[in-house]
């Protein structure tokens, strides 16, 4: 795997510089319980789509939040951007709780305000969640997958880039409007601007419309940007186009990334952290070059031993995990990845795991780690 490995760790960073703070987050989504299960006073169920998720992310750092279809990737990010309440746990960002940020008027510190906007803080009278939440919005954005859902068939590239400048009253001037824009463009690797204003998304590539949509979370300057599944639609040739650009604006703007996507080989590429997700929770996470090299948690070894590798002599003997991924609705008992567990014992069925560190940053959640590494029965 070595061929694949990034080329180097980014460490543990000091506290200070952590932009992006999540510790126990739960997002459930309750089901109906039917005319006759409210009569009969059943307990309502749930989907547990993120089950305790924690993590945190420094300035400038990038983590890809890594797993199978489904197992609450997107979910989480939309907490973290507030388009899905979160049912429990934290969300602090710059050192500031906007967990229960809302659209809706009602009162919340001015001094939350401020202090997004990287200003000191302040007591000073309440003002609307719904300007907080805008304002939060200001400093994270997103990039969706799919970059032809993402863009207006009928704007033009400029309108598209410009829209957020015109949400958030920024640039009024129509010059140092254009000009933003530009930069955007450029930035995200449109090469003259000019050349694009005026195209709409149909006389675009792939990888263009993805480069514009970059360019339209770009412009207004964020110090967090999630990217979902960025470049899963696009052709391979692209691919490592996009997430070199990715790299460089990391490097450029010092903007924070969190990856997510279900290839292993891509988060290999230029990520500095990989947390693995199985069924609402993070089953292993740490520095990506130490997670590829010694993966601990038996999820982890079955993801890594399908990702392509150039050299026949570095390839691993495929793990194909048997059976399917268990119902969030009525998770297992025990180890939720225990049904698929090609090591499972029976101690797997009566404890579920936390997180076990194993220095350097790396953690994993299995029973079989004897305290330092996962037995080699694997």
């Amino acid at each position: 795997m070595s061929a694949a490995l990034p080329a180097g760790d980014a460490g543990i960073r000091p506290a200070a510089d952590t932009v992006l703070e999540v510790e126990g987050l739960f997002k459930h989504f309750p089901l109906p319980r039917g005319l006759l299960g409210a009569l009969l006073g059943r307990p309502g169920r749930v989907v547990h789509a993120v089950d305790g998720v924690s993590f945190t992310l420094a300035r400038g750092e990038i983590l890809a939040l890594v797993g199978e279809s489904g197992c609450g990737k997107t979910t989480t990010a939309l907490a973290l951007m507030g388009l899905q309440p979160a049912s429990a746990g934290s969300i602090r960002f710059n050192g500031q709780d906007v967990t229960h940020l809302s659209e809706h008027p009602g009162g919340v510190p001015r001094a939350m305000v401020a202090a997004l906007d990287g200003a000191a803080y302040r007591r000073e009278p309440s003002v609307a969640p719904a300007l907080t939440l805008k304002r939060l919005r200001r400093q994270i954005q997103m990039v969706f997958q799919d970059p032809y859902e993402s863009l207006n068939p009928r704007a033009t590239v400029y309108e598209a880039v410009a829209e957020p400048l015109e949400v958030h009253g920024l640039e009024q001037d129509r010059e140092s409007r254009l000009n933003r824009v530009r930069g955007a463009l450029e930035d995200a690797g449109l090469k003259p601007a000019q050349a694009y204003l005026n195209r709409l998304p149909h006389e675009l590539s792939g990888g263009q419309r993805q480069r514009v949509v970059i360019a339209g979370a770009l412009v207004l300057e964020p110090s967090l940007l999630i990217a979902d599944e960025p470049v899963s639609m696009l052709d391979v040739s692209i691919r490592a186009e996009l997430l070199n650009l990715l790299d460089e604006l990391r490097s450029r703007r010092g903007i924070s990334i969190l990856y997510i996507t279900h290839d292993l080989g891509t988060a290999a590429c230029f990520t500095d952290r990989i947390a693995v997700m199985y069924l609402g929770r993070i089953v292993e996470i740490g520095p990506t070059r130490r997670v590829l090299a010694d993966p601990q948690h038996p999820y982890t070894r079955a993801l890594l031993s399908v990702v392509p590798v150039p050299n026949p002599r570095l390839r691993r003997t495929r793990q194909i995990l048997g059976g399917e991924t268990p119902n969030p609705i009525d998770l297992p008992r025990g180890c939720r990845f225990r049904p698929r567990c090609p090591v499972a014992v029976e101690r797997c069925a009566e404890v579920d795991p936390s997180l076990t560190p194993l220095g350097d940053g790396h953690e994993a959640a299995c029973l079989l780690l004897d305290g330092a590494r996962l037995l080699n029965s694997a």
